[in-house]
């Protein structure tokens, strides 16, 4: 809420009581809301939290703490924080693939890489037809095994999330193939792709474009999927300008949950619209909203990487099912 201090106990924020006034419900029939369920600070003290992902086999939160170069953890069962990775390669987007294994985009190294079961770290894609990536930003694994990512660049727009660099390819959307490795444009109309997800069955694909930051559009974008192609890429919300909009999950009843920000500190966090593009909810933080995931043992916890801190709480829904 407006006038919050950014650095805040953990546990509930202040002044929270049931129902919490900072969950805004727009729409009481469809807005999953868990009425006694308040916004948690899990974890604080970083400079810009980033690309959350949830183990529930070791019941783990990862995020990125981009400007610091690391990777961070905290662990469920007592609320422990520490370093998973340092350095990482200014890693920002992270997810998990089929086999349980974490995907990242690496903003340094202009890379997305697979750390595999024993540690060791493979290369999944760095060069597209012979040019560099520009700093692959977020990244979601189908059930195929193929791998969706976005590279918008941002990682070499200065030194601060990666290293000053120059751009070899226009900000696109790939896919790259599990069986041959091939690795494909699959959006190409794009001036900063950014978030990325799946509906639950797979069938449509979100992309947010935070092109805002570079004379461009602040939407979310929706595409129908087929044999690996997107078509009907139509703007299913926005335009946020002068606010904007970057990760994006969906849950089991294919709302999607997206992080809203940099604009009127009053609407800095996450919003929910249903799968028809209604805003139904919002959840307001104090503190710029970067990114989201679902996790929790039954994966009814929504997690929010929000500047500084990251950010909980328990929904009545399930996100959609990933490892």
């Amino acid at each position: 809420m407006q006038g919050e201090p950014a650095h805040l106990p953990l546990g509930h924020l202040p002044g929270t009581r049931y129902p919490d006034a900072r969950i805004e419900v727009l729409d009481k029939k469809r807005f999953p809301r868990q009425g006694n369920a308040a916004v948690e600070r899990i974890a604080t003290g970083f400079r810009w939290a980033e690309g959350p992902v949830y183990f529930r086999d070791g019941g783990y939160l990862l995020w990125s703490d981009i400007p610091n170069n690391r990777i961070m953890r905290w662990l469920e069962e007592d609320g422990h924080v520490s370093v998973f990775r340092t350095p990482s390669n200014y890693s920002n987007g992270n997810t998990r693939d089929r086999e349980g294994r974490l995907v990242t985009c690496e903003h340094d190294t202009r890379r997305v890489t697979r750390t595999e079961h024993d540690g060791r770290i493979t290369v999944l894609a760095e060069r597209y037809q012979g040019k560099r990536l520009n700093a692959p930003n977020d990244v979601v694994v189908a059930s195929d095994g193929a791998v969706w990512f976005t590279d918008p660049g941002y990682g070499i727009d200065g030194d601060y999330e990666g290293h000053q660099d120059d751009f070899e390819l226009p900000g696109n959307v790939y896919r790259l193939d599990p069986a041959s490795g091939a690795l494909t444009v699959i959006a190409d109309d794009f001036t900063r792709p950014n978030g990325i997800a799946f509906s639950p069955d797979e069938r449509l694909l979100y992309v947010v474009d935070t092109g805002i930051t570079h004379g461009g559009p602040s939407h979310i974008r929706r595409f129908e999927v087929e044999n690996g192609k997107l078509r009907a890429g139509l703007v299913f919300a926005g335009s946020f300008a002068p606010a904007m909009t970057d990760g994006i999950r969906v849950d089991t009843a294919g709302n999607v949950w997206c992080s809203f920000g940099w604009a009127d500190p009053a609407e800095d966090g996450v919003r929910c619209y249903a799968p028809d593009g209604e805003l139904i909810g919002k959840i307001h933080l104090p503190e710029v909203c970067s990114n989201v995931c679902f996790g929790g043992k039954k994966r009814n916890r929504l997690f929010m990487t929000a500047s500084t801190s990251v950010y909980a709480l328990y929904l009545n829904v399930n996100g959609a099912l990933r490892p």
